[in-house]
């Protein structure tokens, strides 16, 4: 709690320069642009919570990011109907999740290794498939579902926002939400209390597969046509949202309010810095400046913890 309030003061306070150094950045255009544009990712970083909370980590977002967005267009230029593009997009990225879960859960592949091959395997085929073309000639009920702009807009926030709010709920209600928290903490102790933690952790990854086939889907209908090499980056800027908003990337801490709040702070920088006038090179340094604090903010009070119980015991 004490993280999210700091996360809240630190976005308000950058709103309120906002409001009186650029209030054209609060125009209604532009606040729309920004949720539309960071929607699909509120549902990557909602599934990056729930790993990062089970203590692991998942880097192939990006390019399983890539993979689904291609997909998605490929199956609505075989004649697919659209309201099927999603859920058979969904389907594709439970598998490639589902690959990560037996990598970690069954094989004991560290999940930063087994998600860094993954990353690099889906990337290289996705290229070697496509020859680095674009996905074009996109049927026109692709594109905003054919609802036209302004109403595919409204479809696709209020779809991140149900599927945000429907992972909150199950976290703070449900039985395999405090399975996460316990096996994040202590992997073997969840164990020896009956928690199976594998099942756990497959499912996790799953989910994130199919969380981000949500989103790349999503976010594919926003254009007329499909870069093969989208989702660049979006690993670190799922990562960085998670942690900033006060998840512990060691896990066993961490909510969906706080990814929330943290998203909204990191996407809310680089527009504001162009509303200022100030070089958007800055807006990487700033970034990563919030998530160093952020980390210090979790590792300093324990090294001070260890500090003091050291000093207690060498006392006695």
């Amino acid at each position: 709690m004490r993280r999210e309030l700091s996360v809240t003061f630190a976005w308000a306070a950058l709103l309120l320069v906002l409001a009186f150094t650029a209030p054209a950045f609060f125009s209604p255009s532009n606040l729309r642009d920004l949720a539309v544009a960071n929607a699909p990712n509120l549902l990557v970083a909602a599934g990056m919570s729930l790993v990062i909370i089970a203590g692991e980590i998942d880097i192939s977002i990006g390019s399983q990011f890539a993979v689904l967005s291609v997909a998605a267009g490929v199956l609505a230029k075989s004649g697919m109907p659209m309201f099927l593009v999603v859920p058979a997009t969904a389907i594709a990225g439970l598998a490639l999740g589902a690959l990560n879960g037996v990598l970690v859960s069954r094989l004991g592949i560290p999940s930063i290794v087994a998600t860094l091959a993954a990353m690099i395997a889906l990337r290289d085929a996705l290229r070697w498939a496509t020859g680095g073309a674009w996905i074009e000639n996109l049927p026109g009920s692709f594109q905003w579902f054919g609802l036209g702009q302004r109403r595919g807009e409204v479809l696709l926030v209020a779809t991140c926002a149900l599927f945000y709010a429907a992972i909150a709920w199950a976290l703070r209600n449900v039985s395999a939400g405090r399975f996460l928290y316990a096996v994040g903490s202590d992997k073997e102790a969840a164990r020896l209390a009956g928690i199976p933690s594998a099942r756990v952790l497959f499912g996790v990854f799953a989910a994130m597969g199919a969380l981000t086939a949500i989103a790349a889907a999503l976010n594919a209908v926003r254009f007329r046509e499909i870069q093969s090499n989208t989702g660049m980056g979006l690993e670190l800027k799922a990562i960085a949202a998670v942690v900033v908003g006060g998840a512990s990337i060691t896990g066993g801490r961490g909510t969906l309010t706080g990814t929330l709040l943290g998203l909204g702070l990191l996407a809310t920088i680089g527009p504001a810095l162009t509303y200022l006038g100030v070089s958007p090179y800055w807006e990487k340094a700033i970034q990563g400046a919030i998530i160093l604090c952020s980390i210090a903010l979790d590792v300093l009070p324990g090294k001070s913890s260890s500090r003091l119980k050291e000093a207690t015991v060498a006392g006695a």
